[in-house]
């Protein structure tokens, strides 16, 4: 990937709610440098989600700024996005699935066909382009949703928490899956995750978001040498990092908590 840098500078957001508004974000600012993995965090439905909209230009802030590689974001131009569902269309073949993303820019379907086949062996996926969705298991579809989003071949991938529909086993062979392949390519990845022994295994930084109108709250860099063991996840530094991002998370769940109870007390 290239040198893009991501800057979120003061965004603010707030969307209608029967007569008024509901403000989700409150001047979130923070940077990703180029190559950088950096997983977010936060409680539940304090505006993760929006930030990732805005980074792939399908939502504009009210007040702030969002630039990748200086540019503002617009749909298809510098990140890739997938969402939490894989999203494959089950009368498609795989392949024809991994392929749709070139195909809606505009590249022949025999073209995008060739472009994504390329990549199946490295994720997996070999000998299952033929094959339909209902046909894979859990992480394969996840691997195939993720190839979708990869051979766009843009400069950040914006993965919306991809392994959370998957069970445990399953989640954490695509948890070193995913570190593997990123090793070998280099991309500059953000991703949302609820788990966060996963975001302090996968990420060099960890963002953590306040309960709603979000901000940042705390920013953790992730000293541990990579490539990384599952082994890790029981060494002193790893543990220490993980009960930072716990007490964090827990204060601001709390507070979300009590937030709540204020808007029904309303």
């Amino acid at each position: 990937m290239t040198g893009t840098r991501v800057a979120v500078d003061g965004v603010t957001k707030a969307y209608p709610l029967h007569k008024d508004s509901r403000q989700v974000l409150a001047g979130v600012t923070f940077a990703v440098e180029p190559g950088e993995f950096v997983a977010v965090i936060g409680p539940s439905g304090c505006g993760k989600s929006t930030v990732f909209n805005m980074l792939a230009g399908l939502d504009t802030p009210d007040d702030g700024s969002i630039t990748v590689g200086g540019d503002s974001p617009t749909v298809g131009s510098h990140c890739a996005y997938m969402p939490q569902k894989d999203l494959l269309f089950p009368w498609r073949t795989v392949l024809d699935n991994t392929a749709l993303g070139l195909q809606v820019q505009g590249m022949s379907r025999n073209a995008a066909r060739q472009q994504a086949r390329k990549l199946f062996p490295t994720f997996g996926l070999a000998g299952f382009e033929g094959a339909r969705p209902f046909q894979l298991s859990g992480g394969m579809r996840q691997r195939a949703a993720m190839l979708r989003t990869v051979v766009q071949d843009r400069e950040v991938l914006l993965l919306d928490e991809p392994f959370g529909a998957l069970d445990s086993l399953t989640r954490t062979e695509m948890q070193t899956w995913l570190q593997e392949v990123r090793e070998e390519y280099h991309w500059m990845v953000l991703m949302i995750t609820h788990d966060i022994r996963e975001a302090v295994y996968l990420a060099d930084r960890v963002i953590v978001l306040s309960a709603r109108p979000a901000r940042v709250v705390c920013e953790v860099d992730v000293d541990l040498p990579r490539p990384r063991e599952l082994a890790v996840m029981t060494s002193p530094e790893f543990v220490t990092i993980e009960q930072q991002l716990i007490e964090v998370l827990h204060e601001e769940s709390r507070r979300a908590l009590a937030e709540q109870e204020l808007f029904h007390l309303d």
